[in-house]
Formats: structure tokens, C-alpha cells, sequence
């Protein structure tokens, strides 16, 4: 959603990553690892810049990525929450350089819809109209 100077983009899974009927909640620390849930916000952060790109015309308009949140579906007792989302930080700064650079939360959870491991959102400022 686009308001303002902003594009807000709303928590977002792995689309590949959807939980399957009969298949057990995946948690990190137990059936996916901190490498795999990495490589799943890595996806996840793919899916976000074609998101941006959809909404904006081009990437061209991203002016700052200014805020991700990364929520976990982890093991009560997993610790590795930031290095799981800097799949997608690492992602962002690497397409955008400074302008990828952002805040971020990263937290663990009990659950997340449709059985996803790892979900982002994002708040990025843009410029100029479509």
C-alpha cells in the first residue's frame, strides 16, 4: 500500500514455502535450520523487491528502505532470530547499497500464518509517481 512518500509492505512468507495439507508446523531449531530459515528470508526478501517493483514501476523509485520486521516461528529456546533475517537485510543492502541499509526488528514467535518458518514486512520511502 502506498501512501504518502511510503510503500507499506505487509508480512510476508516464502511463497514456496507454504505449509502443505498433513504436513507438521515447521519450526527453526527443530525441522528447519538457522542456514535453511536464512535461505527463506533470503526468498522472502526476493519476493518483497518484486512487491516494490509491482507497486512502483520500477526499483528506481526506492529511495530508503527504512524498517524490517522479521518474525521467527522458532523453538522456545532458539537465539539466532537476527541472524535468520539477515537473509533479507543482507539482500536489500546488496540490491540498494546505502539506500537497502534499514532498522529492523527481529523476533521469535509461536506460530505464523499458513505455517511459514519466517515472515518480513517492510516501510520504504519512495520518490516520484508511477
Amino acid at each position: 500500500m502506498v501512501r504518502g512518500n511510503y510503500l507499506y509492505l505487509s508480512g510476508k512468507g516464502a511463497p514456496r514455502r507454504q505449509l502443505q495439507p498433513g504436513q507438521t508446523v515447521p519450526k527453526v531449531g527443530r525441522e528447519v535450520s538457522t542456514e535453511e530459515a536464512t535461505a527463506h528470508a533470503r526468498e522472502i526478501g526476493i519476493y518483497l523487491l518484486a512487491l516494490m517493483k509491482d507497486a512502483l514501476g520500477s526499483l528506481d523509485r526506492v529511495e530508503q528502505v527504512v524498517k524490517v520486521l522479521g518474525m521467527v516461528n522458532a523453538v522456545d529456546d532458539f537465539t539466532e532470530h537476527t541472524e535468520v533475517i539477515n537473509g533479507c537485510s543482507d539482500l536489500l543492502v546488496e540490491v540498494f547499497g546505502a539506500r537497502g541499509q534499514h532498522t529492523r526488528s527481529a523476533v521469535g514467535v509461536k506460530s505464523l500464518p499458513k505455517g511459514f518458518a519466517v515472515e518480513i514486512e517492510a516501510m520504504v520511502e519512495i520518490r516520484g509517481s508511477k
